[in-house]
């Protein structure tokens, strides 16, 4: 079944150009010209993933993502925006953005960021040797991007999900911001490397004092987990 893409942007014709490409490698899609509407399709029709424009009309992205994220939807964010400030791209990320793209932008580009992150979805829900890690309290499911600790459910972003399951595996190995930025993002990252530690602080905010799972910084370097009881 093809996956479908929402794309929200205000200008018709950067729609219509998504459009055409993203039909063109086999994706249906949805469209949205403005805020409310793209934030309505977003809970209604169950997007596989957002295109979604930083600055609209009725509602801007920002809310959308934050309203999305806030009601336990996981469903991967690129965020588009004419904006290149490094502020502006670590806000999308600490609202709960798995991508950010900034205008103008090749269709090529986008349609190349959308494969990468279904590609890597699909890579860590078919490994046999990834999907469900648990550790104590503390399960980190990638099968269907859940995490669980003491049995309640947190929400965490696909990204935050797939952050948390490769420092877990990997107990008390130090990952610097690079690491963490090929190993996740899968791809060149040209933005600020801050990124890495805006997700390390939002996991750490979101996973409640009782986590068995516990995310260290390494003062010059980067971070790593290690277990309640063990560190």
């Amino acid at each position: 079944m093809a996956k479908t893409v929402l794309i929200v942007e205000d200008e018709r014709a950067i729609v219509e150009i998504l459009k055409f490409n993203l039909k063109r490698e086999g994706y249906d899609t949805l469209e949205a010209l403005d805020g409310e509407t793209g934030l309505q399709l977003a809970q209604t029709a169950d997007p596989d993933l957002i295109l979604l424009d930083v600055m609209l009309p009725k509602m801007n992205g920002f809310d959308i993502c934050k309203t999305l994220r806030a009601e336990n939807r996981t469903t991967p964010i690129i965020m588009l925006t004419a904006k290149g400030e490094e502020v502006d791209k670590l806000l999308g990320f600490a609202l709960g953005a798995d991508d950010y793209i900034v205008k103008p932008f090749s269709p090529r580009e986008i349609v190349s960021r959308i494969q990468v992150i279904f590609r890597r979805m699909n890579q860590m829900q078919a490994a046999p040797d990834q999907g469900r890690l648990t550790i104590g309290n503390t399960v980190i499911d990638l099968k269907c991007y859940e995490v669980r600790v003491g049995g309640e459910s947190v929400l965490l972003s696909p990204k935050e999900v797939e952050i948390l399951h490769l420092m877990a595996s990997h107990p008390r190995q130090v990952f610097t911001r690079e690491q963490l930025l090929d190993n996740i993002w899968g791809f060149d990252f040209n933005g600020d490397p801050r990124v890495v530690d805006t997700s390390i602080k939002r996991i750490r905010k979101k996973l409640p004092e009782e986590t068995d799972v516990l995310l260290r910084s390494v003062y010059g370097v980067g971070y790593k987990a290690e277990v309640r009881g063990d560190a």
